[in-house]
């Protein structure tokens, strides 16, 4: 047993500085002072601890000393049988989930409204997604959580698939029943595989949904500097006492540097000990804020700011509280509009705004006066924007047609074809909108007329659409091998 109360990355780190050890390996600006408009910036603090991997620091690529007493401390305060720092953010966790459980041929069993990181790594790995269909809510033209039903009987169908992938929970803060699809999975002989990017608070904070580790899985991808308060980028994956961890690190050293920065590594040290001693409290501040401004914005009239209320223990097992996820239809805009107008008109950055929706990302980090800001401001934007309320969409969530691996798609040869000209071709490259990251379409699905309307659609309200060649995404990539 460790002591959470120790930080042995940072404390290593605050040792090296008092020794005033003279550098003559990298990096070249040599503790700020072959820099100085970038220490000026940053700051001088923050430069001397921009160091190399050296014997009293450790190497993330085999830790034996201060990293792995680190990773042993984040597996403990996280109810894990190992961690490992990331600083590829989770985009790496993530993969490295993938790469470490499929290969060529495998099928893994996923929900379409995966980040786009999952789908990369099966670019990467040759390994066949077997989407399952999400069920939507009409209202919010919004993907829901996997229906264990759903997931039941997919696995009867794809007995031969080596694993599960779900979300948890969704970026609108929508979490599947992870015990229940947990067991489904080990019943079958595959591994549980969850994104826990929007979830780290889930294993510090009271009245949660269950998180990945308690419920059994066998991996888990946590952003820590999402709610966790470490650096962007910096990252943490977890594993259960079935993973083979030294495997894991290998797969993780196949693409991960070898120049690990120590500021991202010392984050994630300093954030897991001030969970590990303060989280409980910490994510009740949180849940207090995304609350009160719940109740604020439904009292505006309009919107939706939506909550447990739409948990019906299915496809909505549970909701996660700490999200402030809000419908814009009601008002007559579109949650791109909102957001536009928020940063442009009112100097408010929220997380993403989507056809019909927005997130504003509620932290610790907050004020009151901040949150009474954002409830005002969206108040006046109903006021002074506000038009004939728009009907709901039918769908957010587009079903894929998938007529190739990913690979295969991305690889093959192709042509560029006008966006209006692609109907029933098959795509070779992704479409999302970002954020959330989602795809659209991604390498080896069928291009049908309501994607390209979709698209179209998106792209007329001013959503970030990125993924294509085409930066304008009016071409796409298809397969030339024909339809």
């Amino acid at each position: 047993m460790g002591n959470q109360n120790d930080a042995p990355i940072y404390e290593a780190l605050q040792a090296l500085k008092i020794n005033k050890v003279v550098p003559f390996d990298v990096p070249g600006h040599k503790r700020g002072r072959g820099n100085p408009e970038l220490t000026e910036f940053l700051g001088e603090k923050c430069l001397s601890v921009d160091v190399n991997s050296m014997k009293p620091l450790d190497n993330l690529c085999h830790p034996t000393s201060v990293i792995k007493y680190a990773e042993e401390l984040a597996a403990e305060a996280f109810g894990a049988a190992h961690s490992f720092f990331m600083v590829g953010g989770t985009t790496s966790a993530v993969q490295t989930m993938v790469l470490s459980t499929v290969k060529k041929g495998d099928k893994i069993i996923l929900p379409r409204n995966v980040h786009q990181s999952v789908i990369n790594a099966l670019v990467l790995c040759g390994a066949v997604p077997v989407y399952i269909n999400p069920q939507a809510d009409p209202r919010l033209g919004i993907a829901l959580g996997m229906s264990v039903s759903d997931v039941r009987r997919t696995i009867n169908e794809n007995p031969d698939a080596k694993a599960v992938f779900v979300n948890n929970p969704t970026y609108y803060g929508i979490c599947s029943d992870l015990v229940n699809i947990t067991k489904l999975a080990h019943e079958n002989g595959m591994k549980m595989l969850v994104d826990e990017a929007h979830g780290t608070h889930f294993y510090f904070g009271e009245d949660m949904p269950v998180s990945a580790m308690a419920a059994g899985a066998d991996m888990a991808a946590v952003s820590m500097h999402k709610s966790g308060g470490s650096l962007t980028q910096s990252s943490i994956l977890l594993c259960g006492k079935n993973t083979n961890a030294d495997y894991v690190r290998q797969i993780i050293n196949l693409t991960q540097t070898t120049s690990g920065s120590y500021l991202l590594l010392s984050s994630l040290d300093i954030s897991r000990r001030n969970l590990a001693l303060n989280g409980k409290q910490t994510f009740e501040k949180v849940k207090r804020f995304a609350e009160y401004a719940r109740s604020e914005i439904r009292e505006i009239g309009g919107y939706y700011a939506y909550s447990r209320e739409l948990v019906n223990h299915d496809s909505i097992f549970d909701f996660d509280m700490t999200k402030l996820s809000v419908n814009t239809l009601g008002i007559g805009l579109a949650g791109i509009e909102v957001y536009d107008l928020l940063r442009d008109e009112y100097d408010i950055q929220i997380e993403f705004g989507d056809i019909g929706n927005i997130l504003a990302y509620i932290s610790v980090g907050d004020k009151t006066k901040n949150v009474e800001r954002l409830i005002s401001s969206l108040a006046e934007i109903k006021r002074k924007y506000g038009r004939e309320k728009q009907p709901p969409l039918s769908s957010e969530y587009l079903t894929p047609c998938v007529e190739m691996s990913p690979q295969t798609a991305f690889y093959a040869e192709k042509e560029s074809k006008e966006l209006s000209q692609c109907e029933n071709e098959i795509c070779c490259e992704f479409v999302m909108c970002y954020p959330p990251g989602i795809p659209i379409l991604a390498p080896g699905e069928r291009i049908t007329k309501s994607i390209i309307d979709h698209i179209t659609y998106a792209k007329e309200k001013g959503c970030l659409l990125t993924g294509p060649q085409s930066m304008d995404v009016s071409r796409l990539n298809v397969y030339k091998g024909g339809k």
